[in-house]
Order: C-alpha cells, then structure tokens, then sequence
C-alpha cells in the first residue's frame, strides 16, 4: 500500500513545485523574536531535571534528564526510559551514549545542538524569521509553569511549522512540536520538571556498576574540514537553507568513512552522507525511506556512491538537496 508521504510527493511531482513559493506573512514581531533568544540561552543559564514525554505516530517514549551548568561547564544525562535502554551523558560537546544490553558505548563529539529541550543554535541570530513567520500564541500551562505559546508558521512549503511553549520566568523550552497545519507530527513535552533545584555531580556520572563492567568502546571521530574541501557539494540548496559544516566520520557500523555535509535554516537539520559502495555489499535501494516522526530519508545512487539525506523536514525538500548533489571534478 502506497504511504499518503509518497501519494503527496507524486502529486507534487506531478504538477511542479509552485507550492514551494514564499507566502506573503508579515515579518515576525521584535517581541515574539526575543523570546526565541530567551528559549536558546535558557539551557546555558539554568539547572534543571525532570522527565519528558516523545510522541510520534502512536508511538509513546519517555526520557529522563538532568542538567547542570556553571561558569566553566555544561553537563547532561538524558536516560530513555522505555524499551532498550540507552543513557547520553554530556560535558559540554563530549557525549557518551551507555547501551546496557550489548555493553557498548559510543563517544562523540556534538557538532549541533538538537536535544530536547535545547534545539536552536548558540549563537542565535533572526535567520528565522527568514523562513518562517513566528507569532505570540497566548499563555498555556505545561508541569505548572505559565508558558508563552509561539507559532512559527512556514513561509514556504519547504519546512515544517513548530510550536513552541516557554517557561515565562525562564525562557525555557517545556513542550515542543513540529506540525503540518492542523496535524501535529510529533512532540516532547516535560510531564515533571524542576528547575534552579539542587544538582549533585553523581546524577551526571555512570553509575559503579556500569563503570567496572567491561564495555565495549567505540569512538566515532569527526574530522571537521574546510568550505569546499569535500569532493562533494549540494549544487541548488532550497530558499533558507545554508551549509554548516563540511565532515568526515566514522559512523557506526560503516567499514569506511563517511563524507557529512550538514545544513539548516536556522531550526531544521539536513544531513547528507556519501559513502563508497562495497563491491560485496548487497543492493542498495535508491528511493523514499520514513522514520519516525518528522525525520524522512531518501537514497540516491551515484555511480559506485550512495546518497544518503536525511532531516527533519518535508520529502519534497529532501529530494530537493538529494538529488542536487554531485561530485567535484
């Protein structure tokens, strides 16, 4: 049976991109734009713990946080609660992610700020109002704490729009979610939060147990390179979206390394991996892939390459940077 995402993309297809046209919305208010600043340096500003809710078509995941900074450090355990358990602890840009279940642990070091509740960029700067139109939405209540409701609505049909609640006397993310228009892709949201409480060290460490049992590491490292010194380059990026940063990395479970070329429009993430194919390798099948959530996949080979782009926004925009990847000569 044919997904309504793949019924969509055919019929955009079909009868060309003129939905993808900038919409006439007015630009966004200094007020509303100053608490988007206040939500991206909240997390440097603030302790806080509590536990958080993922949802995602029908699918529930709850996650357990403390965080903790001071003058010289940024400190983080986000632990999963649900399903196979999986534990991130972070100093500052260093991550460590602990899987009970196999004894592995995978190190690596944080190139863009995406975790909930810390998802907008340090330094923040108003490219967002490039792209999208963001509007004060009232006062709602998340975990007890009066929050002010932003809308941030899509000047094209390039990206998602995003609702964002704020804590009032922080500025801090408490309940976040992608939407297209009415229907809400997925969410987090704090279910219990404290905030500016105590945090002891211990809480951000592995626990004894997990420190004299015998894990396996693995350290996936990332060569960040210059502009332009990839052999490869995204030829037509879509309106609002800019390069990041240029990598190679050694990810999980690959033989090789991986060319990483990242992009964003200041809220959405695209990445684009390219890697060899193996000659013994089995098939690899070009096409649309979904994930969970607001994340969507689409595969293209290249001659003896494969193309892999992946982020948090409509199949119409990942096809887009997909398929204007080419290889320098």
């Amino acid at each position: 049976m044919i997904s309504r995402k793949i019924i969509a993309l055919i019929l955009l297809l079909a009868f060309g991109f003129s939905a993808a046209f900038a919409q006439e919305l007015p630009r966004s208010s200094e007020s509303a734009l100053n608490w988007l600043k206040r939500m991206a340096d909240a997390p440097r500003r603030h302790n806080y713990s509590g536990t958080f809710v993922y949802y995602a078509d029908g699918h529930i995941e709850t996650s357990r946080i403390v965080h903790k900074v001071d003058s010289i450090s940024e400190r983080e355990r986000i632990e999963v609660l649900d399903g196979s358990p999986r534990i991130v602890f972070r100093n500052n840009d260093e991550m460590k992610c602990y899987l009970p279940d196999s004894k592995r642990i995978y190190t690596e070091k944080r190139w863009f700020r995406k975790f909930f509740p810390d998802i907008l960029p340090q330094p923040f700067d108003n490219v967002i109002d490039e792209n999208y139109y963001v509007k004060e939405d009232g006062f709602e209540r998340v975990t007890d704490h009066q929050c002010q409701v932003l809308s941030l609505t899509p000047r094209d049909s390039l990206r998602h729009g995003h609702q964002f609640w704020i804590d009032v006397e922080t500025g801090l993310l408490l309940k976040a979610a992608v939407v297209n228009g009415s229907e809400i892709i997925e969410q987090f949201a704090f279910a219990q939060l404290e905030i500016d409480g105590e945090i002891h060290s211990d809480s951000l460490k592995p626990s004894q147990s997990m420190v004299q049992e015998e894990w396996k590491v693995t350290d996936l490292i990332t060569s960040f390179l210059k502009a332009g010194e990839l052999k490869w380059q995204v030829m037509s990026l879509p309106a609002g979206f800019k390069k990041i940063v240029e990598m190679k990395r050694n990810l999980a479970e690959k033989p090789t390394l991986v060319d990483h070329i990242a992009l964003s429009d200041g809220l959405a993430a695209v990445s684009v991996f390219i890697e060899p194919i193996a000659q013994d390798a089995p098939a690899s099948l070009p096409g649309f892939f979904t994930s969970r959530g607001a994340i969507n996949i689409y595969v293209r080979i290249l001659g003896d390459y494969k193309i892999t782009t992946v982020g948090e926004v409509p199949l119409e925009t990942i096809k887009l940077i997909g398929d204007s990847v080419i290889k320098k000569d």
